[in-house]
């Protein structure tokens, strides 16, 4: 399981810098990319399943964590990419959390930004790893685990 990230801190559009960018994209896109290589050749020889933590920001539009959406829709692509450079002996598949760990006091305004009206635990998310990682048939896909919040009318773009 890769779940490298940086650079989630609220920041506007104007104000990301070049270091800001490195940082989000050296993590989350450029980490995924040389683990899944360094690790293929066990990988292969297992059969075994990289399941990648993504982020709902890959499929929403966050201005004020561009470099961070941007990383993490870099991220939710190389996992079909991965899922196809290293088929058949490798399944790769991601999971992509919604409010799970929030700061302190947003709880409220966290869950009401999902469908079923609360914020996911981590086990939630555990157990959609556990589901991709026996599902002998799934790869190259993302299972969203974020209480429906991507479905959500009414949507302002922030998390």
């Amino acid at each position: 399981m890769h779940a490298a990230g940086e650079g989630f801190a609220a920041k506007p559009f104007e104000e990301v810098t070049e270091a800001d960018w490195d940082a989000a994209a050296g993590a989350t896109a450029k980490g995924t990319f040389f683990l899944a290589q360094a690790a293929a050749p066990a990988l292969r020889e297992s059969t075994g399943t990289l399941i990648v933590i993504e982020d709902v920001a890959a499929y929403e539009p966050w201005p004020l964590f561009a470099a961070h959406s941007a990383a993490k829709a870099g991220q939710a692509m190389l996992t079909r990419v991965l899922a196809r450079a290293l088929a058949p002996e490798v399944r790769v598949c991601g999971v992509a959390p919604g409010p799970v760990a929030v700061e302190p006091g947003q709880e409220e305004r966290r869950a009401a930004s999902t469908l079923l009206g609360r914020i996911g635990s981590p086990a939630d998310v555990a157990d959609a790893v556990l589901y991709l990682a026996g599902a002998a048939y799934v790869t190259g896909t993302t299972l969203v685990v974020d209480g429906g919040q991507l479905l959500k009318t009414g949507r302002r773009g922030t998390p």
